[in-house]
This record gives C-alpha cells, sequence and structure tokens, in this order.
C-alpha cells in the first residue's frame, strides 16, 4: 500500500467524528466508552452534597460544561461529545449516547428519564454483529423544558423554548415555541 493511500485511511473514531458508518467495537472506542462509564460511575456514587466534587467529575467528562446540574444516575457514551450552555438541568437517570456531538443551549431543563441518542444502527443484523454504527447531531436550543421519559432520537434539532411532553419520542425535528407531544412526537401547539 502507498504511503498516500494509508495516510487517507480515517480511524473508527474520526469516522465516528465525521458523521460516517463507524466500528463501535474498534478498541479506542471501547476504551473511551470504558473511561466514560467509570467517570459516571464515580460521579453517581458522589453524596450530592459534594458538589465540588461532582463538578469536578463532569469537568473531566464533558466537553463543554459551565457548571450543569445534574442529578444522579447519569449515563453517557463518551462525554467529551456533550456541549451544554449555562444552568442545564438534568434530573435523575438521564442518558446522553453522544458518539456525535450534543449541543444544548442556555436554560435547558430535562425531566427525570430522559434520553438522547445521537447512536443508531443498521437494519442487517450481520452489520450490527460486527460493530456497524452510525450517529447523527442532536441539537437542543435555548429556554428548551423537556419532560419525564421523553427520547430525543438521532439527527433532531429542538428550537428555543420548545417544550417536548412527558413520554414523547422525537423522531424529527421540533420549530421554536412548540409544544410537541406522543409517539412519535407531533405538534400539539404553538407557545405564545
Amino acid at each position: 500500500m502507498d504511503a498516500r493511500k494509508y495516510k487517507q485511511m480515517k480511524t473508527n473514531k474520526e469516522k465516528m467524528l465525521a458523521g460516517e458508518v463507524f466500528n463501535a467495537l474498534d478498541s479506542e472506542l471501547v476504551n473511551e466508552r470504558k473511561r466514560a462509564k467509570a467517570l459516571c460511575f464515580e460521579f453517581n456514587q458522589l453524596h450530592p452534597d459534594q458538589k465540588g466534587k461532582r463538578q469536578q467529575k463532569l469537568s473531566s467528562l464533558l466537553g463543554k460544561a459551565p457548571k450543569p446540574t445534574i442529578e444522579a444516575m447519569f449515563q453517557c457514551d463518551y462525554g467529551y461529545n456533550i456541549h451544554l450552555g449555562r444552568n442545564f438541568y438534568a434530573n435523575h437517570n438521564c442518558v446522553i449516547l453522544d458518539a456525535a456531538p450534543v449541543k444544548i443551549g442556555d436554560d435547558v431543563m430535562l425531566g427525570p428519564g430522559v434520553t438522547l441518542s445521537t447512536t443508531s444502527h443498521p437494519l442487517s443484523p450481520q452489520l450490527r454483529g460486527k460493530g456497524e454504527t452510525y450517529a447523527k447531531p442532536i441539537t437542543i436550543g435555548d429556554n428548551v423544558w423537556i419532560g419525564m421519559g421523553a427520547q430525543i432520537l438521532p439527527g433532531v434539532t429542538i428550537g428555543c423554548n420548545a417544550v417536548i411532553a412527558a413520554g414523547a419520542i422525537v423522531t424529527k425535528d421540533v420549530d421554536k415555541n412548540c409544544l410537541v407531544a406522543g409517539v412519535p412526537a407531533s405538534v400539539i401547539k404553538q407557545i405564545d
């Protein structure tokens, strides 16, 4: 193989970060997920009154997070792809699967049991078995409230001031100033 072709080959992490199909079973990605899981475990074991230590763990884990409030039990895949705005609050049992960037604006609140998942897999069981994975970014604007148990799927953008009702499964973009609910989520009304 000549040097030019070799240089053009991407690692699975480079493919993941570029939004391309990647192999999640790659040892570098497995080790990065192990690191994130260990930091999540350590964070989740800290006493709620240990705010300084909790912030230190989150600073070690997350890409950008200016003093968020995240309740235990928090879980994520990598952490470094999570970028939070000011005054972020996530209630208990928040899961953020961040193989692609998750960008969240200011003054966003997540109810208990909310899942944000950038990750998906092919329909073919053979490809899934080989670790083939893809991820699409999630973007959430300012002043968004996501209710208890809601799920945000890969590639979704939620506009500013939107409200996602409890239990909603959001499969497509949500305009600003909208209340959405249901499975799949649809617009219930505009918010004044």
